[in-house]
């Protein structure tokens, strides 16, 4: 028989990175790494803490956690290593079903300087409007450059993170709402090397499988959910600025073991084959950093409910 005594504390948060609040009805749902459900109820509360959990001293106590409300994506997180030795707290992230994307803190003239590859090679003015028109006309794709980047931001290299190294952007399709194309430093594929050596990273065997045209792909296994994947194409050189430069494919996986893939089916459009959905990559990102006790995944932009106006609009119109 399991002793008593472990608790979990799971508090959930808006795609605004802020607390959940307005009293949604929201299913929250434990289980233990038997997958036995020992909790599912709804609870008008954005804050659920549950004591006296089993714990096994085995896989048991890699618990799994699930929260859902109406108007909400389901979100959920797992392995949770439970313990009577230390509470465990999980914070979750419920996102607006027809949320919509806000970019105001992501101003042309604060990316051209947080993320200045972005600029090199053009003029001021067909920087700033070609940005603008990515952020009126794909704004998914707007969404999961500012993911990827922030996500690479956050990556402690020997000497500086990914993105130091970015030179120039290849504006063109490639850009796309799951990753996007750009020259680096060459520098860039030694660095990820290095890093692969204390365990940040691991080598993808065959990248040119998944990749055309890869020649070397590592990917960042920090967490269990949304770790960067950094793919290079060293055959595709350029000199930019007296720099050698080959082209680095950056995306982000959702999850990195097969037991969350079946645990988490709870992300919309995850499974359905089709393009990384920048949205669930937002959410996941941001709660493995939680968990994982690092600074707060904060890309420059947010996921909001819609203005009642254009939600009843789109009702009318739907």
């Amino acid at each position: 028989m399991p002793n008593r005594g472990s608790s979990l504390q799971i508090d959930i948060y808006d795609g605004t990175r802020q607390p959940l609040t307005g009293g949604a009805n929201i299913l929250y749902r434990v289980f233990d790494g038997n997958q036995e459900q020992l909790f599912s109820q709804y609870r008008r509360t954005a804050s659920l803490r549950l004591t006296d959990l089993p714990f096994y001293d085995n896989f048991g106590d890699n618990y799994t956690a699930i929260a859902w409300a109406k108007g909400y994506r389901q979100a959920g997180f797992t392995p949770l290593k439970l313990s009577p030795a230390h509470p465990t707290k999980l914070d979750l992230m419920l996102i607006p079903d027809d949320a919509e994307l806000n970019f105001a803190d992501a101003p042309w003239d604060s990316i051209e300087t947080r993320l200045p590859f972005l600029a090199h090679g053009v003029s001021e003015a067909a920087g700033r409007d070609r940005y603008a028109r990515l952020m009126e006309e794909k704004p998914k794709n707007l969404a999961a450059l500012l993911n990827i980047t922030t996500a690479m931001e956050q990556i402690l290299l020997p000497v500086g993170n990914p993105v130091d190294y970015l030179q120039e952007i290849l504006w063109d399709d490639s850009l796309a709402q799951d990753r996007f194309f750009a020259y680096c430093d060459a520098a860039l594929v030694d660095q990820v090397r290095a890093a692969a050596r204390e365990g940040l990273f691991v080598a993808e065997v065959g990248p040119g499988f998944f990749h055309p045209g890869a020649t070397s792909s590592w990917k960042q296994v920090q967490f269990g959910e949304a770790n960067v994947q950094l793919t290079f194409h060293e055959n595709e050189k350029k000199k930019i600025g007296g720099v050698n430069c080959i082209v680095v494919e950056p995306d982000i996986d959702y999850y990195k073991d097969l037991a969350a893939h079946v645990l988490l089916e709870a992300i919309p459009n995850t499974f359905t084959g089709g393009l990384t959905n920048p949205e669930a990559v937002y959410a996941l990102r941001w709660m493995a950093g939680r968990h994982a006790g690092v600074p707060e995944f904060d890309p420059p932009y947010e996921w909001r409910k819609p203005v009642a106006a254009k939600r009843r609009k789109r009702e009318k119109t739907g």
